[in-house]
């Protein structure tokens, strides 16, 4: 199946108009020579399906209830939404229900689930985490750095974590970090390190940050802190919440100047109520309270998000972010971060044909799952 007189965007990180072909799932013959049977696009944009490598729940369900039904609920909706992609957090609670929620992602993923967005990782986040930055994390199960708990759990999945999460300045942040760099991608979150434990952190091998802002202490001009050495650094990307709540439109910005679009991750870091109305729901043991789309905990504090990734990226691109540097932060960098761009992440020979077809402004006409429309 070929598809032509389409406005594609490539592997340069722009849209280049061409066709491509689709063999066995696959990308192939992307901007090659073009077939007198091939199906006119008439113009229409085509990109990579988006990954999330952050995101609770949607639809009611949440990855930490550990379900297989959740996942499936959740995978789903991310596909209808054009996110074709997906490494669901955990939450900061006890290890035997990681281990349960840790074991449902690996079921779904065993299950291949037709329709379904695919699951390709785990992000641990918690409960390696400060105290004092704890945010909508539940304080009661707060954990120091513990290697062989962490890789238990890493087993008992068949390695599933892509990402792991951990404060830098709790005892042994060090010696943890420079062991599962190892196994997986190292993040700093969740922190209230000043600026030479999280560089300490960083050279240890940490070369994420989760959610960006949030839950670190501000840049300072005599405690530069944690945002500072994370983009001095060139080998750290650093994921943000664009939904226009969790992060001002001018700090978005501010971060993708800072760090460039070639570092920046777009998450959503959505919660079960994601795609749900106002009303009350549950957050790692914690009651959340949606209103007008925004979710808190009964202090007050902001939960994660009520968007999905490919809102998020529209609004990206609201605040001013280049088109081509949004699309590039909501996959190609994202499916690096998870280790997963051999596969997928980007339009190019030989990786899985998920994509969507949409207008100009990126509104969606149809998402399809390894070459299948849904």
């Amino acid at each position: 199946m070929q598809y032509k007189n389409a406005f594609i965007y490539t592997e340069n990180f722009c849209f280049e108009k061409g066709c491509f072909s689709i063999e066995d799932g696959k990308f192939s013959n992307v901007l090659g020579a073009e077939a007198p049977d091939a199906i006119d696009l008439e113009g229409a944009y085509v990109i990579p399906g988006l990954i999330d490598v952050h995101t609770h729940g949607n639809s009611g369900a949440d990855f930490s209830d550990g379900e297989v039904t959740g996942v499936e609920k959740m995978a789903k909706y991310f596909a209808a939404n054009g996110i074709t992609s997906f490494a669901p957090a955990s939450m900061t609670l006890p290890y035997e229900v990681l281990e349960k929620a840790f074991a449902s992602a690996r079921a779904f993923v065993d299950s291949k689930v037709e329709g379904a967005a695919a699951l390709r990782g785990i992000q641990m986040e918690g409960p390696f985490f400060s105290e004092k930055k704890k945010g909508a994390q539940n304080g009661a199960y707060l954990k120091n750095p513990d290697f062989e708990a962490f890789a238990k759990l890493q087993a008992g999945c068949g390695n599933l974590v892509k990402i792991v999460d951990i404060a830098p300045e709790l005892p042994g942040s060090v010696e943890f970090i420079e062991k599962a760099k190892e196994l997986c991608t190292v993040s700093i979150a969740h922190t209230d390190a000043d600026y030479d434990a999280a560089a300490a952190g960083v050279k240890a091998g940490v070369t994420h940050l989760t959610h960006l802002y949030n839950a670190m202490p501000a840049i300072h001009h005599r405690k530069p802190g944690v945002i500072a050495a994370a983009a001095e650094n060139e080998n750290v990307s650093a994921e943000i919440i664009s939904d226009g709540e969790h992060v001002h439109p001018a700090s978005v910005r501010l971060a993708f100047r800072l760090f460039g679009a070639e570092r920046m991750v777009l998450i959503s870091d959505s919660l079960r109520c994601c795609g749900m109305p106002d009303g009350e729901y549950e957050l790692g043991g914690q009651q959340v309270f949606m209103k007008a789309g925004l979710a808190r905990l009964a202090d007050g504090t902001i939960a994660g998000s009520a968007t999905n990734l490919y809102e998020c990226m529209l609004r990206a691109i609201s605040f001013g972010i280049k088109k081509e540097d949004a699309i590039r932060a909501a996959s190609y960098n994202p499916a690096r971060q998870i280790g997963a761009l051999s596969e997928v992440g980007s339009i190019a020979d030989g990786k899985v044909a998920d994509f969507v077809i949409c207008d100009e402004n990126l509104a969606r006409k149809a998402v399809y799952l390894a070459g299948k429309r849904l």
